[in-house]
């Protein structure tokens, strides 16, 4: 299994820093996350069903009628190779790993692309897959360039797969809302800017045929009933979203000033997290650890993410741990 941020417990066992001590800014989710109402007990007791009011407030929240909820945008990421024969696949490197590994599982070639590469192989790809904005880039690709792609790719019978997992704050750059096309697949979360990750609760956005092969694959009750609840009242919270997306612009402007103010100035990132690539990664993800302080380490190339700290505190021990004598010595590797 691949590795993904928020493995905090493990951090705690080799550091030896007990679990609550911890400042956890490995996983990109907000920490600020929409409040969770009490349950009703009927969703503990019986088993959910799928013509609910979830379906309707998918609907009006992504502006689309040919949606399908699943668990997690991962459970679409693991089935969706299996719903074509193999084919030559387009994967951005860096980029959420989980998509190249299931593909590569499931027995299609693989093409590793930079940024820069996506537009002369694009017309010997089956499938492209683009993480928009991209994680742990932060990289934003604009409808009209994605849209271009898709058509040609559609007209080979290609698929388009644009994972949305951080797009809730930036709506006028998705491609949720538009009419679905033949080959356009569009993967949604809760889990980020809801920073509902434990909910597992996410959405396919395609043509009917293709999200009708979709859920047959994925089997009955993909979500439990708390957690078809807790999504419908997410998603028709219009007020906290609105104050929310403001919210999260201003403190991705304050991360990025932080991390420059320090010396560390980002190479990229989006409204829940700064992307720095460095050689000095590896080495800083360690020394802030020792600190109880947790990033998301990447190699190839190295880099860290840094997620949003969520309170005053939070910051304030982020900024001074930075600006520790040993934080700041690493700058010269």
């Amino acid at each position: 299994m691949l590795e993904h941020g928020g493995r905090l417990r493990r951090a705690a066992r080799y550091y030896g820093i007990p679990l609550a001590d911890w400042l956890d800014l490995s996983t990109g989710l907000n920490p600020n996350g929409w409040p969770v109402p009490a349950i009703p007990a009927e969703c503990w007791q019986r088993l959910p069903e799928d013509d609910d009011e979830l379906p309707d407030a998918a609907r009006r929240y992504y502006g689309n009628p040919h949606i399908l909820a699943v668990a997690g945008s991962q459970a679409a990421i693991q089935a969706l190779p299996s719903l074509r024969p193999p084919g030559r696949v387009g994967v951005l490197h860096p980029a959420y790993a989980e998509h190249a590994a299931n593909w590569q599982r499931a027995g299609h070639p693989l093409v590793v692309l930079s940024e820069a590469d996506i537009e002369p192989a694009l017309d010997d790809l089956d499938v492209l897959i683009v993480v928009n904005p991209n994680n742990p880039t932060g990289k934003l690709w604009q409808p009209a360039q994605l849209l271009a792609w898709q058509i040609r790719l559609a007209e080979r019978g290609g698929w388009l797969i644009v994972d949305e997992a951080f797009m809730d704050s930036r709506p006028e750059s998705s491609l949720a809302g538009l009419p679905v096309r033949p080959g356009l697949i569009v993967l949604r979360s809760l889990g980020k800017f809801f920073g509902l990750a434990g909910l597992r609760c996410g959405f396919a956005i395609a043509e009917a045929d293709l999200l009708a092969r979709l859920a047959e694959t994925l089997g009955p009750w993909p979500i439990s009933h708390p957690g078809r609840y807790v999504a419908t009242q997410a998603l028709a919270d219009t007020v906290w979203r609105q104050a929310t997306i403001r919210h999260l612009h201003s403190q991705a402007a304050r991360l990025a000033a932080l991390l420059s103010d320090h010396g560390w100035p980002p190479d990229g990132g989006c409204d829940l997290f700064q992307w720095l690539r460095c050689p000095a990664a590896p080495a800083l993800h360690a020394a802030l650890a020792e600190h109880g302080i947790l990033t998301r380490l990447f190699t190839e190339p190295d880099g860290l993410r840094f997620g949003l700290p969520g309170d005053e505190a939070a910051w304030q021990r982020l900024s001074l741990t930075l600006a520790r004598p040993e934080i700041q010595a690493l700058r010269r590797y």
